[in-house]
């Protein structure tokens, strides 16, 4: 087994560092929903001495296990058990932002840097995914206490049309739970109108990013994500994961700000689709999130973010040897 070590215990980083060489190596697997991306950070975690930090926008919350296909089972290879950040780390009764997202998980990365292991960055948030590694100065963008009032009184469906109407081609990238979230969409308002993410707040980052990507073709992957829906609900329990949280306490109408999986099993439990359509439907709409997932990468790409795209284990261990010879 390959050890990832540092001749010195790295202290918190900050943007001093001149070069590459010196900054600290933070491993990101990412792809769209369905690649893989869990198994494969699981397997290079165990081969290269790394813990696991989530970038999946969903899976911070408690009790979105199934839907959110966290598959914590997956963490354990033989004896040995990979572990895991940013998962369960908040209720689904309360809101979680990116800013928030951010500094728990830069907090990680330095923690897991500071015991002298790979940090690994595995999800398909493309927004998360991209507050780290272009290390969004979310903090620069104040909140407008006059507008941030007026938009928090307004509709999500409302908010969400005003994003579309200023920046389309953010709007069209955004995930359900995005979408159907009032606080976040209000403070995308703000970001947007300081400049956009584009513009606003980009600080030199203080490590060295190796981002693989699995990807997938087309037919291929909506077989994938078919199967994992039907297994999701014939095999593991969807349905009934969000029947609980409902009784628990969380709202229909929270539960179908999440999106996916629990708006349509929750349209189902509300009598509004017969089980026939709502896996239709649904199988539809993860289809199309995972296109606007590519969309995403695609875009990233374009503004200068190196993905090297990958196919399996083998290769992606080539490329970090390849990244960090002296260390693996």
């Amino acid at each position: 087994m390959a050890k990832f070590t540092h001749n010195n215990k790295p202290k918190v980083p900050d943007n001093k560092s001149k070069t590459l060489k010196n900054k600290p190596k933070v491993l990101v697997i990412l792809g769209t929903t369905s690649a893989g991306k869990t198994g494969l950070g699981v397997k290079l975690a165990a081969k290269f001495n790394g813990e696991i930090v989530s970038a999946d926008s969903r899976q911070v919350y408690k009790g979105l296990d199934i839907g959110t296909g966290k598959d914590l089972a997956e963490y354990k290879l033989g004896r040995k058990t990979i572990p895991y950040h940013l998962i369960d780390v908040a209720s689904p009764k309360t809101r979680f932002d990116l800013a928030k997202y951010q500094k728990l998980a830069f907090k990680a990365i330095n923690d897991i840097l500071c015991r002298q292991k790979l940090p690994l960055v595995v999800g398909g948030s493309g927004l998360y995914l991209q507050a780290l590694v272009d290390n969004y100065d979310l903090s620069s963008v104040r909140a407008h206490s006059v507008n941030r009032a007026k938009w928090e009184k307004m509709s999500a469906t409302r908010l969400f049309a005003l994003v579309a109407k200023k920046k389309p081609d953010f709007a069209v990238r955004l995930n359900n739970s995005d979408k159907n979230n009032p606080r976040r969409l209000a403070r995308y308002l703000e970001i947007i109108e300081a400049g956009g993410l584009e513009k606003v707040g980009r600080r030199k980052s203080p490590y060295d990013f190796l981002l693989l990507g699995l990807n997938s073709p087309n037919e291929v992957l909506r077989k994938k994500i078919v199967q994992r829906l039907l297994d999701r609900l014939e095999k593991e329990g969807l349905v009934a994961e969000v029947k609980r949280l409902n009784d628990e306490g969380v709202s229909w109408e929270r539960l179908q700000a999440f999106g996916l999986e629990y708006k349509f099993v929750s349209r189902h439990l509300l009598g509004e689709l017969s089980y026939q359509t709502m896996v239709e439907k649904l199988s539809i709409a993860l289809y199309r999130f995972a296109k606007r997932q590519k969309t995403w990468f695609r875009r990233w790409e374009k503004q200068g973010a190196k993905i090297n795209w990958v196919k399996d284990a083998a290769a992606a261990e080539r490329k970090i040897k390849k990244w960090a010879p002296p260390l693996f």
